[in-house]
């Protein structure tokens, strides 16, 4: 069974920069400059943007279906790689991951770079965009999903689905890396179900899909 863990463990043995000392070895006066991370910061929204133009403006340019889906969530996916993995570790010093143990247990980890010295290179521009970015993306697509559904348009329904649990997925995991170690953010039950929206996104991304997931068996009294 998956634990959620909100404390600072080595992504691998071999990791030879600390996950935040990357930034601190750079140099102090791109502190002073108004994008220190410009690219990072451009492919934060770009992957987010596009899949939302493609998916409004796909009907213009092709009446295909399967065309349109595959872009799209070529799209999320880079966007969910890129949010998850890059911009969240430079612009904002946050990182969540899973890593399994040697007894084959799951651990959701959240890491937060909270020292004084980190926190005074956060770039305020970007650490206001990469906010923005996160936030206003899924209310995009849970809009998208209400006009999906009272339209009765199923086929794009599930699309809206994949978006909204691959931004949700990093949406929650950066909320709970920037307030989870002061406190609990939900019940335990609340937590389990949320891991495993985690859990079904990371699937999305690295299983083929002709691959058969294994049942999730639920325990009453499960600890996230």
């Amino acid at each position: 069974m998956a634990s959620a863990t909100v404390r600072n463990v080595p992504l691998l043995d071999d990791d030879t920069i600390p996950f935040g000392e990357e930034d601190e070895m750079r140099d102090p006066s791109t502190a002073a400059q108004k994008y220190t991370h410009p690219y990072v910061t451009f492919f934060h929204l770009f992957f987010r943007g596009a899949s939302i133009v493609i998916y409004i403006f796909c009907g213009w340019f092709s009446d295909s279906f399967i065309t349109s889906f595959v872009f799209v969530v070529l799209f999320l996916s880079a966007d969910f790689w890129t949010v998850k993995n890059i911009s969240g570790r430079l612009l904002v010093g946050l990182r969540w991951w899973n890593y399994v143990d040697d007894e084959g247990k799951s651990h959701w980890v959240f890491e937060s770079k909270n020292s004084s010295t980190f926190q005074s290179r956060i770039n305020k521009h970007e650490q206001r965009i990469f906010w923005l970015g996160l936030i206003l993306c899924p209310l995009f697509w849970g809009l998208f999903f209400l006009m999906a559904l009272f339209g009765l348009k199923f086929k794009w329904l599930l699309l809206v689905m994949i978006a909204i649990a691959l931004n949700a997925a990093n949406l929650y995991g950066y909320v709970k890396c920037n307030y989870g170690a002061s406190k609990d953010l939900n019940s335990a039950a609340t937590d389990f179900v949320k891991t495993q929206l985690f859990k079904n996104a990371v699937d999305i991304m690295t299983k083929p899909s002709g691959t058969p997931q294994p049942p999730i068996n639920v325990r009453p009294t499960g600890i996230v």
